[in-house]
């Protein structure tokens, strides 16, 4: 990316507040940790100042332990939300624990609750646990996601394919019908899509598939919570290229230049992604529902 002002970099341009490619070489298993990242993510831990919007809220989000959602929390926190934080496995451990750690530093209280949201049981006690902690859910992010690069249709195992639409379409069917019942009218649900479900990728199609399904699952629950007169509201971010642990543990290949095709040349860090989720979950957008903010280093979605 070319830097202006004679080749000395501004801080404040868009393509120089983080960093750019090429980065490493690297490969980890899935789902992946924060730790073997190279460079490390920002979550806006040195960052994000709060300034009481989410005050007194209780909010569950899901891959909270890592990534968007690790910034999300911290955010959150930092605003007044408890939080809990589900995540999927042992692997996890220790990224579930330093979100933990932000949160209560925040004065916050944290529930980790570990397990696997494509079994619909394990959605319904994620929902019953943080009633029983909380009395109610204001917040609802449902953010985990799974994907895998694949060259070819022929190259998609069916297996993958199913699993795809369980952890990114699925969950969130479960996870809502679960918690709308608890959620007071003034609430907010808030879907992580993707610029894929506007510009999708020819080697994650089980993804963008998933991701335009989440699209539209988003409006037409915003209409059909509204319209019964629950004043729930409903909407979604759209991340373009993020540099998260799905990223190193499953699209490896991309690593060294993931992010270099955006305007911006490089991928957006998770604490760039965290005010739009608190945006949406505030009183600043209780005129917003149906709506998809992108936030995608300058990739269109129109």
């Amino acid at each position: 990316m070319e830097t202006k002002n004679n080749g000395e970099k501004q801080p404040n341009q868009p393509y120089e507040k983080h960093p750019q490619p090429p980065f490493p070489e690297q490969k980890q298993d899935y789902p992946g940790t924060e730790a073997l990242m190279q460079p490390q993510a920002d979550h806006g831990e040195q960052s994000y100042k709060g300034s009481g919007r989410l005050t007194g809220k209780k909010a569950i989000i899901t891959g909270g332990d890592s990534g968007i959602g690790k910034a999300v929390a911290i955010a959150f926190a930092r605003e007044g939300a408890d939080v809990v934080v589900s995540y999927l496995s042992d692997m996890e451990d220790e990224d579930a624990a330093d979100t933990e750690k932000h949160v209560k530093e925040a004065g916050r209280r944290c529930i980790l609750i570990k397990g696997d949201i494509t079994s619909e049981e394990h959605c319904q006690s994620i929902i019953a646990r943080t009633v029983e902690e909380f009395g109610q859910i204001d917040i609802l992010v449902n953010n985990a996601a799974f994907h895998i690069s694949r060259e070819k249709l022929e190259d998609i195992p069916a297996e993958e394919w199913r699993h795809t639409f369980s952890v990114n379409v699925h969950a969130i069917f479960y996870l809502c019908k679960a918690a709308v019942p608890h959620m007071p009218p003034g609430s907010s649900i808030i879907n992580t899509t993707s610029v894929n479900t506007f510009d999708p990728s020819p080697v994650l199609l089980p993804y963008a598939a998933t991701k335009a399904a989440v699209e539209n699952y988003t409006a037409n629950l915003s209409q059909v919570l509204l319209t019964q007169g629950k004043g729930i509201r409903v909407n979604a971010v759209a991340p373009g290229p993020v540099w998260t642990p799905l990223i190193t543990s499953t699209k490896a290949e991309d690593a060294p230049t993931f992010g270099e095709k955006t305007p911006t040349g490089r991928p957006g860090q998770p604490a760039e992604l965290a005010p739009a989720f608190v945006f949406l979950a505030s009183e600043e957008g209780s005129y917003v529902s149906g709506a998809t903010i992108p936030v995608t280093g300058g990739q269109i979605t129109i």
